[in-house]
């Protein structure tokens, strides 16, 4: 990117900064501007900003920024009370994300017909991650039920870096379809590795950082800030070190949020914070703590700029696609997966659970496709190009992706504060789950 653009994204950020509860009322969200920011200001045809989509930079940023967000919302799980609550977002795991991906990639192939199963493969499987960004009102939202949050939330964390060896294998069986040399075969054998050396990965850094910390604020060895700067470097670092070392960096950065919040001793690192800093942290959550604000606004920040490069890069090149196809099947097949892959999946894995109608069809709605599809496409154009079908699988990524922008942004608020809230819902979750730790000290405040 050019300096130009980097300083119109700061002004934007700006912007959005000090206009963003009047936008959100609005259910103008912070991607949906973003997105139509980047379409509009850095189109090839008439943009006035040069963003390029072979500069390696976007890449790394965006899969870094998907790393970043993934450990903060790991860390503001319960480790303890998550085992006790383990039952639905297993559900949606194991059963629901192969069913979205058998039932994305079957449709990917009988709509479009010319992709092959490899390309179709990668549309089905880049589409079944959520994210949990887009329908945020939702899952900070205490009327709805702490379990189906916590689902959500799990669901969204993990369900990107299980998808990961799928799309890499489906991007592999592309490029010996399409003949272009840009990827690397892989076999499920090496995808497994590629897990279980992400998950070690996450768990040993995670829990040393946190360990390192502990020990760092029992001897008075570092202050406050310095410790938010080591939780972000532990953010950032687990990604890459798990990539370096042909893990997934996606599942690493989960799992090392989730140990870091475990092993961390949240009283003691936070005991001499500044006050201003803690009512920051209290303000911007009322569970969230002082480690986590550097981490969190971090990951906001480059996931605004993301956005922007989706609208920049990945739209214009849909839109591009689209005019010279078919409209009607690529809104067809967004709004298909956006619904009937999702909610079917979602159903048949809550088969039994004991939720309500109304609380299957939440969680089976609120599984908006954001950052991991939007790095998934980009890995999608690095290594197979934009010729031949590749071209098309890539923009049914990006118009779903946008249409899941669009509706997910404006339901969110909606659904929330019509959720009917009998006063004991929450009530009954109380007890067994929770979204964000809480220690101690938070009772005593």
């Amino acid at each position: 990117m050019t300096d130009s653009a980097v300083a119109v994204i700061c002004v934007l950020v700006l912007l959005w900064a000090v206009l963003s509860r009047v936008l959100t009322r609005h259910d103008v969200t912070g991607p949906l501007l973003f997105v139509l920011a980047g379409y509009l200001l850095a189109n090839p045809e008439w943009g006035v900003l040069a963003v390029d989509v072979d500069t390696s930079i976007v890449h790394i940023l965006a899969e870094l920024t998907l790393g970043l967000v993934l450990f903060t919302d790991a860390s503001r799980v319960d480790v303890g009370r998550l085992r006790r609550a383990i039952r639905l977002p297993a559900r949606l795991l194991l059963v629901g994300l192969p069913l979205t991906i058998a039932l994305g990639t079957l449709g990917a192939e009988v709509i479009f017909g010319e992709f092959g199963w490899g390309l179709a493969l990668f549309v089905g499987a880049a589409l079944a991650p959520t994210d949990a960004a887009l329908s945020v009102q939702v899952i900070d939202d205490d009327r709805i039920p702490r379990r189906l949050r916590l689902s959500l939330n799990v669901e969204s964390g993990l369900n990107d870096g299980i998808a990961t060896p799928v799309v890499t294998l489906a991007i592999a069986l592309g490029a010996t379809a399409l003949g272009v040399g840009g990827a690397e075969g892989i076999t499920l054998g090496q995808a497994g590795i590629e897990l279980a050396v992400g998950v070690a990965t996450g768990a040993v850094v995670g829990g040393i950082a946190a360990w390192a910390i502990n020990v760092s604020a029992l001897r008075d060895l570092s202050s406050p800030k310095t410790r938010q700067i080591a939780a972000l470097a532990t953010a950032v670092g687990v990604f890459a070190l798990a990539v370096t070392i042909d893990g997934n960096g996606f599942i690493a950065a989960f799992v090392a949020g989730m140990t870091f919040g475990h092993v961390l001793d949240r009283d003691r690192a936070e005991s001499s914070a500044d006050p201003s800093t803690q009512e920051l942290g209290r303000r911007r959550n009322e569970d969230s703590t002082v480690l986590e604000v550097l981490p969190e606004l971090g990951g906001e920040l480059l996931a605004l700029v993301v956005w922007f490069l989706f609208g920049a890069i990945l739209m214009p090149l849909a839109f591009h696609v689209v005019e010279a196809g078919d409209l009607a099947l690529m809104a067809g097949y967004a709004i298909l997966s956006l619904t009937v892959f999702r909610m079917i999946p979602v159903a048949v894995s809550l088969w039994g659970s004991g939720l309500p109608t109304r609380d299957v069809l939440i969680v089976g709605w609120f599984g908006p496709r954001g950052l991991a599809s939007v790095v998934f496409a980009l890995l999608g154009v690095e290594q197979l190009g934009t010729d031949g079908g590749a071209g098309p699988a890539v923009a049914a990524i990006a118009v779903t992706v946008l249409a899941s922008v669009v509706l997910h942004g404006a339901t969110a608020g909606p659904v929330a504060r019509r959720y009917p809230h009998d006063g004991g819902a929450d009530a009954s979750d109380a007890g067994h789950v929770r979204l964000r730790p809480s220690g101690v000290h938070r009772w005593r405040r």
